[in-house]
């Protein structure tokens, strides 16, 4: 069968950043198939042949080992070299392979529950393009006989490769660049939780010099969106800043290549407020970045060069990728859920950072302690030298995707009507423009924006808002929320 079958039958598809599926669907052989197309495909580019070495990691969730197992074993089946990156933070296996121009996936379902998983692959050099996975849609897959049962689960025993340490140089990529006493004086909390960088950032904030508090850590999985940060962890952030003791908490997605930094009073600052913060300190001169992050970034003049893009890693690094063949570099991207990404090098004071065009939570973070820090301040006041605009979103869950689009679709073909309908028009006055880049981006005369989409990777409808003041912006969501949940019913 076709790819293409695979995904009808299995109901694991495509969505923003990889294969995401029900882990029941994500059988053994289903991910063994996706794996065989896959390098099935980078045959097609030259990029695998017998004997190519192919890196592989993993996040902390239950079903991960599983299916790490299943996509060695297609790698092997394919004549390749499985190199067994571990338990680690999926940038962190992106710069070791990318650095070797090697084939790279990891097994994560990111932000998601952990009824859900996935699988994240990358080329030789840099992340799985749209125009890849379209490719790798028509690639033939036929399952080796006799290696799986009627349930679709793995037969064979598979030898797992030794481990290989990726994170010392993962580490090393921060101290080479920022020095090892940039964070010298910061008391730090680390909210662990589940994420599998968990351990990793603690290293990296103290070889800054640092000081690491390990909070909160888990030993079940904790689904942590960095978009809709959940309730509990808005208590856990300003509880744990309430004595004063931490200048900032940090912590990532499951996956760890999301960031998610709260300020000295606990207060989590939006992904794509961060990125503002991060191509300033870094003297970008192209910004890319999905059409949902905060328009901030046009109204502060940080970089020259803007462009907005659909949502999703692949097409930020479309763009960014468009920049540095312009000759408009340095070029970073960014996503609304925090994910930094690096074009091409950034020189500075004699340092070196080099490009790593796929996400990345670490990043971000530090740019904006090193920026507090130098500026003798917190990250409150460094927040308030940014244009006042102030975005929110969250999401309604368990809508299907199909659901929402047949919603979206009375929209578009009437939106004063049905916006007017929902009460946005008697909140926010007369829509003023429209933007179907992704979803339904409405901006309004009095400022405001509300914009829905339904998910790319799980059955839910996303809603974000921006507005003048962070109270406005959270009186909208709630209004958004309440009216478009009454509305898909």
């Amino acid at each position: 069968m076709k790819i293409a079958d695979w995904m009808v039958e299995s109901d694991v598809a495509f969505g923003t950043s990889g294969a995401r599926g029900l882990v029941t669907s994500m059988t053994d052989a289903v991910c063994f198939a996706y794996t065989v197309g896959y390098l099935k495909h980078l045959q097609t580019l030259g990029e695998f042949t017998p004997g190519t070495s192919v890196a592989i990691a993993g996040d902390l969730r239950p079903s991960t080992p599983r299916i790490l197992r299943a996509c060695a074993a297609a790698i092997l089946w394919m004549e390749g070299q499985p190199v067994n990156c571990g338990f680690v933070p999926t940038p962190a296996l992106s710069l070791y392979a990318f650095g070797r121009g090697i084939p790279s996936l990891m097994v994560t379902g990111s932000h998601i529950p952990d009824d859900r998983n996935g699988i994240k692959f990358n080329r030789a050099h840099g992340e799985f393009l749209k125009s890849d996975e379209a490719a790798m849609r028509h690639e033939d897959v036929t399952l080796p006989e006799g290696w799986f049962d009627e349930h679709g689960a793995l037969k064979i025993d598979v030898a797992v490769p030794p481990l290989t340490d990726v994170l010392p140089e993962y580490v090393a990529r921060y101290v080479d660049f920022f020095g090892p006493t940039a964070l010298s004086g910061l008391k730090l909390g680390i909210y662990q939780h589940s994420a599998v960088g968990r351990d990793v950032l603690v290293s990296v904030v103290e070889a800054l010099g640092g000081e690491a508090h390990p909070l909160g850590r888990s030993d079940v999985f904790v689904s942590v969106d960095t978009e809709a940060v959940r309730p509990e962890d808005v208590v856990l952030a300003r509880d744990w800043t309430q004595t004063g003791q931490f200048d900032a908490i940090l912590t990532t997605d499951g996956d760890s290549d999301r960031p998610l930094l709260a300020d000295q009073n606990g207060r989590w600052l939006r992904g794509d407020v961060l990125g503002i913060l991060a191509a300033r300190k870094l003297g970008a001169v192209s910004v890319t970045t999905p059409v949902s992050s905060n328009t901030a970034l046009e109204a502060s003049g940080v970089a020259p060069f803007v462009q907005r893009t659909r949502i999703g890693s692949p097409f930020v690094v479309s763009g960014m990728t468009e920049a540095v063949e312009k000759g408009n570099v340095p070029s970073v991207g960014y996503e609304a859920n925090g994910g930094f990404l690096l074009a091409s090098d950034i020189e500075h004071d004699g340092r070196r950072l080099v490009a790593l065009p796929t996400r990345d939570a670490v990043l971000p973070m530090l740019c904006a302690l090193v920026s507090a820090r130098s500026g003798q301040s917190g990250l409150a006041e460094l927040l308030e030298t940014l244009p006042p605009r102030f975005t929110v979103s969250d999401r309604l869950q368990d809508v299907p995707t199909e659901q929402s689009k047949a919603r979206l679709a009375l929209l578009r073909e009437d939106v004063p009507a049905v916006s007017g309908a929902l009460g946005f028009v008697e909140a926010c006055g007369p829509v003023a423009t429209v933007d179907e880049t992704d979803g339904i981006r409405m901006t309004f005369e009095r400022g405001d924006i509300i914009h829905l989409r339904p998910s790319g990777n799980a059955p839910e409808l996303r809603i974000y808002v921006e507005s003048a003041t962070s109270e406005r912006a959270e009186e909208l969501l709630t209004l958004g929320l309440e009216s478009v949940r009454r509305w898909m019913v």
